[in-house]
């Protein structure tokens, strides 16, 4: 197969290159975008991460086309539709760091509750007061877990570590597990309400999206602490700024944001600067900690990424072989 990977580093390609040597492989560094077309219109198969926005506008002008593998679990990126209709093979990466971006998920609450961000910028200037930066223990609080699925549970896990009260909002339940790491189901209403920190962990889709909506985000208890590693579409960021403002949420963590992709571009449109401005105000507050889209990216995690890619890469072809 000739195989296109974008936003590859040069180790990753490194490691590709040294698994599919029967492979034509061409790499990219960037996401995909129609400019790419002439270089990749004779391949099969294409190879993209989250920041590759694979529409129509793509797809119908590359005609040997038969394989798209994200290298990510979500697939909100890809027009899902149109290569059902074109019998374009999508494959994911469904497990790979569910425990990696719980790690992170814990890295923000802990920063947040012991103030290490604002900690350590005032070491930088040489400032060593500890006035203002009072945290509050993890032990005895309740941490309301959106969404309960593989990462979910990593955090759940956890959390009782730290002698937490758990409580869980999915639509599925495994009455099970929750007896065996100790946590309760709850709706989400009765989370917001109770939780001292949320923690959202919920694919983006067309049902979650801004499920921290103006009317949801009004329900979270006063002073409760904001995480998110899922993705930037689940909060409605023009809800959100309001509630930071007033100390409903005391402090906010993410590693995703609404809009984010659009920060690695140029010549956005007025639209999309407004957009950009909206979130970078969030940037600018005392009580957000951000990081860019960071929390999968361990070498373990991303080893694993390009392992079930390579499997998936190397199904099609012997089902190709096979038809």
């Amino acid at each position: 197969m000739k195989i296109a990977f974008f936003e590859v580093s040069d180790w990753e390609k490194e490691y590709l290159s040294n698994k599919l040597k029967k492979h034509s492989l061409i790499f990219f560094s960037h996401p995909l975008t129609e400019k790419d077309i002439p270089k990749i219109k004779d391949c099969n198969a294409i190879s993209i991460f989250i920041y590759s926005k694979i529409g129509k506008n793509i797809l119908e002008k590359l005609p040997k086309l038969n394989l798209i593998t994200t290298r990510s679990t979500g697939f909100d990126h890809i027009d899902l539709e149109y290569c059902k209709n074109k019998r374009i093979t999508i494959t994911n990466v469904p497990f790979y760091g569910e425990n990696t971006v719980a790690e992170h998920a814990f890295a923000l609450i802990l920063s947040l509750s012991r103030n290490i961000h604002e900690s350590y910028a005032r070491t930088l200037k040489n400032n060593f007061s500890i006035e203002g930066l009072t945290g509050f223990d993890l032990k005895d609080k309740t941490l309301g877990l959106v969404g309960g699925g593989s990462i979910g549970m990593h955090v759940a896990r956890m959390a009782k570590g730290f002698q937490m009260k758990v409580l869980v909002y999915d639509i599925v339940h495994n009455d099970s597990l929750a007896k065996e790491i100790g946590f309760s189901y709850i709706s989400l209403e009765e989370l917001l309400k109770k939780s001292d920190v949320i923690s959202m962990h919920v694919p983006h889709n067309k049902f979650t999206h801004h499920l921290m909506n103006k009317e949801n985000l009004n329900l979270i208890k006063k002073g409760a602490v904001l995480i998110n590693t899922s993705r930037g579409g689940v909060i409605d960021t023009d809800a959100l700024i309001p509630k930071l403002k007033d100390g409903t949420i005391k402090s906010l963590g993410l590693d995703v944001i609404e809009g984010e992709e659009l920060m690695r571009k140029k010549g956005t449109s007025a639209e999309e600067k407004r957009e950009i401005a909206r979130n970078l105000s969030i940037f600018k507050m005392d009580n957000v900690i951000f990081t860019s889209h960071n929390a999968f990216n361990s070498k373990e995690a991303i080893t694993r990424i390009l392992n079930t890619t390579i499997n998936n890469l190397t199904q099609k072809e012997k089902n190709l072989v096979n038809q």
